[in-house]
């Protein structure tokens, strides 16, 4: 297998660099969180202007055709500058969905306004007792004329505090726990009977709780199926873990880059510490756990496409556990490297590892997958009676 990229890859990897170096200083960030948004505009409408925003969406849409290892490249790069902008939930998440259930119509209205930043999505699919489980969906919705009315809860809706329109998964038959009878709803932000509680995460980004109370969504606003949704729904999770893997993998390198530096800078008893062969011993650990992340993120994107659903979800699972396992022990190893100064507000690593300590959790932790991936026979299935197991869905 190939794992060079190609001309074009290389330049956009170069472009988003470049973006990052200018525009993303960890002083920067600082700046942004402190906008009216809780990010920086200026750099969505750069963002914009760069096709990122456009990447992912094809080319009948008004996209740039970008598949899974271009998505990898921009990933790695935002995690590398820890970006605050709404990119997982607008671009990957929201637009997963667009992607692989709106029609023709609906794409046509909001793929191009996302692609030129002048509209921000966002996902509600999380519910406060559905845990990892994208099937448990208790918010529902019941037919009202040529209409629907959607009622209940959604919980950590990502960037969903400034989201223009909201897609929101609901019930319209079935028991809460069940896969069929759930559909997908778009759903605008400023809706009569949409309560949006907004919230800075730990990681420095932002979510929002949303209640709906009679909610109406026209038929046109509605996303496929309305009681088939479920495979979208997993398929679109799927991609998104694939992508919050790259980005670790740029967090993580970043993250031992600092280290480096500081272990190269900081003297004790007369001596660089970095030159003490224990701390050495370290440094290469965390060498080790970013290579093994890199290939397990790059063995994702290779499988995100994979139109089996079970051996999509034995990839991406298994790279969320290697990613979730370096989470902490890189983030571990750096603060310990640095000592006292590597969890205050004012220097960048502890917020490195408060970022991928979300993403260790974000759409299934380490536990969860290590059991999704038993369920499934491990990475390569003996398939010793010719059976698969059943795809054990996360959220």
């Amino acid at each position: 297998m190939d794992f060079d990229l190609s001309e074009e890859q290389r330049l956009l990897k170069n472009s988003v660099e470049r973006l990052m170096l200018e525009g993303y200083t960890f002083e920067h960030r600082r700046k942004y969180q402190t906008e009216k948004a809780g990010f920086s505009e200026t750099m969505w409408t750069r963002y914009a202007e760069l096709g990122l925003l456009a990447l992912p969406f094809s080319e009948a849409d008004g996209g740039f055709g970008g598949g899974a290892v271009e998505m990898m490249i921009v990933m790695e790069g935002l995690g590398q500058a820890l970006i605050l902008e709404p990119y997982f939930a607008t671009i990957v998440l929201a637009g997963g969905i667009l992607r692989h259930g709106a029609s023709a119509a609906q794409k046509a209205k909001l793929i191009p306004a996302v692609a030129d930043g002048r509209t921000k999505l966002a996902f509600a699919y999380a519910e406060p007792h559905s845990r990892y489980d994208l099937f448990h969906v208790e918010t529902h919705a019941k037919e009202d004329g040529d209409g629907w009315l959607l009622s209940g809860a959604k919980g950590l809706v990502l960037h969903g505090d400034k989201a223009d329109k909201i897609i929101v998964s609901a019930r319209t038959a079935g028991e809460p726990r069940e896969k069929d009878g759930i559909g997908l709803f778009l759903v605008d932000g400023e809706a009569p009977g949409l309560i949006r509680r907004g919230y800075r995460t730990q990681d420095g980004l932002h979510a929002a709780e949303v209640t709906l109370e009679n909610v109406r969504v026209e038929a046109a606003d509605v996303i496929g199926d309305p009681a088939g949704a479920f495979p979208v729904i997993l398929r679109v999770a799927d991609e998104a873990v694939a992508a919050l893997c790259a980005e670790a993998v740029g967090c993580f390198a970043k993250m031992q880059s600092i280290t480096l530096d500081y272990l190269k800078t900081r003297q004790q008893f007369g001596k660089t510490i970095g030159s003490f062969q224990v701390l050495q011993h370290r440094a290469v650990d965390m060498f080790v756990e970013l290579e093994q992340s890199r290939s397990m993120a790059m063995y994702a994107t290779m499988m995100v496409a994979e139109d089996d659903a079970t051996e999509r979800a034995r990839s991406v699972s298994a790279a969320k556990v290697q990613i979730g396992q370096s989470a902490k022990a890189i983030g571990q190893q750096s603060i310990q490297l640095h000592g006292g100064v590597g969890m205050t507000m004012e220097y960048s690593v502890g917020h490195y590892f408060k970022r991928v300590t979300m993403i260790g959790t974000l759409f299934g932790n380490v536990d969860h997958h290590l059991r999704r991936l038993a369920s499934l026979g491990g990475v390569i299935s003996g398939q010793d009676n010719g059976t698969q197991s059943e795809v054990v869905s996360h959220g």
